[in-house]
């Protein structure tokens, strides 16, 4: 089943405890770090736009891509009562097209870890490097091996809320590197609740495969940080950020 159909009614209810303010302050300390303080900015994988609203309010033009329309629709509505300039396109990472060249591309919250097959993911990087700016920067972040090992495994997790519910059962195989979360929604709907299920599948890469992918894609890898940090990655790290930048086409 289509990822993020039932659960975009709920997305932003479920992420009320993500620091988003502290993810774009750290993004955009990065950004400013590697010589991106204005300009035009792509967020890839931008969701229901709660990160992209942050960048543009932080003085970026924003441009936001992601594969579900029923996230995308969510992300208009908001950005039109924010009334923020973001043009939205519904377009998978794989296959993007962008009008013209930005100044960096940004794609926050685990979206690299969909590309289940390490040829899409060098595929993604080859299309990012291609729309980047001479020197332009891409900064993403990914969950790692040890958070799908040690963190979410075979568990199960569960939340419910007076509008809605959800039941996440977890499952990770090692020798495949392959993380399904099934998840079954309950969406309130007048007296009664709506019933969703879907299907999520997310793949752990290594640092040194991501390496290896910015590097076919024509791209330098910069640096790897323990999220939200200066630190360098580390194997405990439950989620890491990439930096990478263009290097001539």
């Amino acid at each position: 089943m289509e990822a993020y159909t039932g659960f975009a009614e709920v997305y932003d209810v479920f992420q009320d405890n993500v620091p988003y303010e502290e993810w774009c302050a750290y993004v955009t300390g990065l950004l400013a770090e590697y010589g991106v303080s204005d300009g035009l900015i792509l967020d890839m994988g931008c969701g229901t736009g709660s990160l992209t609203e942050l960048l543009a309010k932080a003085g970026y033009d924003m441009i936001g891509i992601d594969n579900s329309g029923e996230m995308l629709q969510i992300a208009m509505n908001k950005s039109r009562d924010s009334g923020l300039d973001i043009l939205y396109l519904q377009q998978d990472m794989r296959e993007f097209e962008l009008y013209g060249t930005v100044r960096a591309v940004v794609s926050i919250c685990d979206s690299m870890n969909y590309i289940m097959e390490y040829g899409d993911l060098v595929q993604v990087f080859r299309l990012v490097n291609n729309y980047l700016d001479p020197k332009g920067v891409f900064i993403f972040d990914l969950n790692t091996e040890y958070k799908y090992r040690e963190m979410l495994a075979d568990y199960t997790f569960a939340e419910d809320r007076e509008e809605s519910s959800f039941i996440w059962n977890n499952f990770y195989d090692e020798e495949d590197k392959v993380n399904e979360y099934d998840l079954t929604l309950f969406v309130k709907e007048g007296e009664l609740y709506r019933k969703f299920e879907e299907t999520h599948y997310q793949r752990a890469y290594s640092l040194e495969e991501i390496k290896q992918a910015i590097g076919e894609a024509g791209m330098e890898f910069v640096a790897a940080y323990d999220a939200c940090t200066h630190h360098p990655a580390r194997d405990d790290s439950e989620r890491i950020y990439v930096v990478a930048r263009e290097m001539g086409k």
